[in-house]
């Protein structure tokens, strides 16, 4: 029998703050300024696992700008 693996295909914003090593606080800050991308569903946010590379491909962009 074949094992059928599930991925996520959405995040909690405490998940996304784990994941970029941030605090909650901070995270929950850029989601509600719009830096990161996140849908209410219901009463909590999700965020898409590309929404979140979105943001960290911005902000190191704009890193090699002032680097350079």
């Amino acid at each position: 029998m074949t094992a059928i693996v599930v991925e996520r295909k959405w995040h909690a914003t405490a998940e996304i703050a784990e994941m970029l090593g941030f605090g909650l606080s901070k995270t929950q800050m850029l989601v509600l300024t719009g830096e990161i991308r996140s849908v209410k569903v219901g009463r909590n946010r999700r965020i898409l696992p590309a929404w979140v590379d979105e943001y960290v491909e911005r902000v190191a962009a704009n890193a090699e700008r002032w680097a350079a």
